[in-house]
């Protein structure tokens, strides 16, 4: 009988299956990081047998954030009778790069009624972190000269719905540029810790450093903003850029208005200063320079020098050592120069779409050197910006506005690209210290492109490229989002400004010059000055 009984507890044992139990976690398969996030944990008895002393273990993907910081956690159930199925919740959030996939584990362990033996059923769900609604981008030029100083700027703005702490910026080092300085300081230029960062909160990096990478050779940027958790660094946000160095030229340079760079606007007088310098090996001497002048833009009637021979009929200007004498002799490394005046056409604006309606050129030859430069009309890329009382938001506050209360306005950007394809377009705006974001962003695929520097207030919209044409036949490009406008009593019984200047800036591909354009500041005016006097 006693054999009898030891065979029949054998056979059971072998025969007890670990499917007797099921377990499954329910939760979502895509997420944005930082949402919170709910996991259900199912346990269901689908045996004969009482299961004994069951042991639930829930292990939290990676880099979770749970209330009590535990990302393991352990419960010891009530038996699980044939047929009970209960479960469990546990709340987190989930922190990573854009594509990163987050496994969540369960076990449950137990002892089937009559056996000696522990048996344990696990399961997993897979949680893909679909977008990250952080910002993280470079604004630095794609071209730079070697030996030459480069600042530029990384940009960070957060719109998780979550203060995130302990959070780092590293910038990794680059082959062939120095570092030389940066605000806000690092001790080692690599590392940058950050405050806490609420939702709608951002700033900025400003790095200064030397390039002595050969020409032709590409600079490498690469950042990544993320949190220390245990000693570890948890990568959020990940971005990279390329910059291409170029050898300086030289031999002929221009300024317009004291600028290398100088992008003319309709109505204009533009001064123009021409530098030559000898790097050769021996002197120039008796040096003769004409310049011939075109471009739509122009009112060649204007043009005018001191010392050259105008010949407006032929846009053209004449210099010779006679009338200018520092032409007379140039010494290696000595450096000479010609000025003219000229004026762009009011009211200018391009015929078509055209990119080289939207070029002023000069052409100069001195000594069999011919160099030609090209500046840029500021009516090619557009930005134009109008702001609405959003009375479709709940408690979107009073119109006219009262002093110390909200009121949620929507500010609209749209932008319009006449001529050549434009890279690296951001637009800029600064905020007054009365008004800030809500952090609602439309269109939302646009969120990772919008950063806010809390400390100056400045808004930046990286677009990046825009082709030409875009926004003159009707498919502009738009961004809209909300700002909070609590006035101060020291504004009642004035309009107070919503939002400054918006000024937009891009790399015109034809001319390799940066060009720019801005559209006025906003009051709470909205164009009819009643509505928008503070109470």
């Amino acid at each position: 009988m006693v054999l009898g009984f030891i065979i029949f507890a054998v056979y059971r044992g072998a025969m007890f299956s670990k499917e007797i139990l099921r377990l499954e976690i329910l939760g979502p398969e895509n997420v944005k990081a930082g949402d919170e996030i709910e996991y259900t944990i199912k346990y269901k008895n689908n045996g004969n047998f009482a299961l004994e002393n069951p042991k639930l273990i829930f292990d939290l993907p990676e880099n979770s954030l749970t209330e009590d910081e535990k990302t393991r956690i352990t419960e010891d159930l009530e038996d699980i009778y044939p047929g009970d199925e209960d479960f469990i919740k546990i709340k987190a959030r989930l922190l990573g790069k854009e594509g990163d996939l987050k496994v969540a584990k369960a076990y449950l362990s137990y002892v089937p009624k009559n056996l000696s033996a522990r048996y344990e059923s696990d399961t997993t769900l897979t949680t893909k972190i679909e977008t990250t609604p952080i910002t993280l981008d470079f604004d630095l030029p794609t071209k730079a000269e070697k030996g030459k100083s480069l600042q530029y700027s990384l940009n960070y703005f957060s719109n998780i719905d979550y203060p995130l702490e302990n959070l780092s910026i590293k910038i990794f080092p680059i082959n062939g540029f120095q570092t030389e300085s940066s605000s806000p300081s690092s001790l080692d230029n690599q590392e940058w810790k950050l405050k806490t960062i609420n939702k709608a909160e951002g700033g900025r990096i400003i790095v200064n450093g030397m390039v002595g990478a050969d020409v032709n050779q590409d600079l490498d940027f690469n950042a990544q903003i993320g949190m220390w958790q245990n000693g570890n660094f948890v990568v959020i946000k990940e971005t990279t850029a390329q910059v291409k160095v170029i050898q300086s030229m030289i031999y002929i340079s221009q300024q317009v208005n004291g600028s290398s760079n100088y992008v003319a606007s309709p109505g204009e007088k533009l001064h123009y200063q021409i530098f030559f310098r000898n790097i050769g090996s021996s002197s120039f001497e008796g040096l003769f320079v004409i310049v011939n002048l075109s471009g739509q833009a122009l009112d060649m009637s204007t043009l005018e020098s001191s010392s050259g021979v105008v010949q407006q009929s032929s846009n053209m200007i004449v210099w010779d050592w006679k009338s200018t004498p520092q032409l007379k002799k140039i010494n290696v490394q000595e450096e000479a120069s010609i000025d003219f005046y000229v004026k762009t056409k009011q009211d200018w604006v391009p015929e078509t779409s055209n990119e080289n309606e939207m070029i002023i050129s000069d052409q100069v030859n001195v000594s069999q050197i011919t160099q030609k430069f090209d500046i840029k009309i500021n009516s090619g890329l557009v930005i134009s910006q109008d702001a609405i009382f959003d009375s479709s938001v709940a408690n979107a506050g009073q119109i006219p506005p009262i002093a110390g209360k909200a009121t949620i306005y929507t500010i609209n950007w749209n932008i319009k690209n006449y001529s050549s394809d434009a890279k690296n377009v951001k637009v800029k705006a600064i905020l007054p210290s009365q008004v800030s974001l809500t952090g609602e962003i439309f269109p939302a695929n646009e969120s990772s492109n919008f950063s806010f520097d809390s400390a100056s207030h400045e808004i930046v919209w990286s677009v990046g490229d825009i082709l030409a044409g875009t926004g003159v036949n009707g498919d502009s490009i738009t961004l809209s989002f909300q700002i909070i406008l609590i006035p101060t009593v020291s504004q009642k019984g004035a309009n107070a400004d919503l939002i400054g200047k918006a000024t937009i800036t891009g790399e015109n591909q034809f001319t390799n010059s940066i060009i720019s354009s801005f559209d006025q500041s906003i009051d709470s005016s909205l164009k009819n000055t009643a509505s928008g006097i503070v109470q």
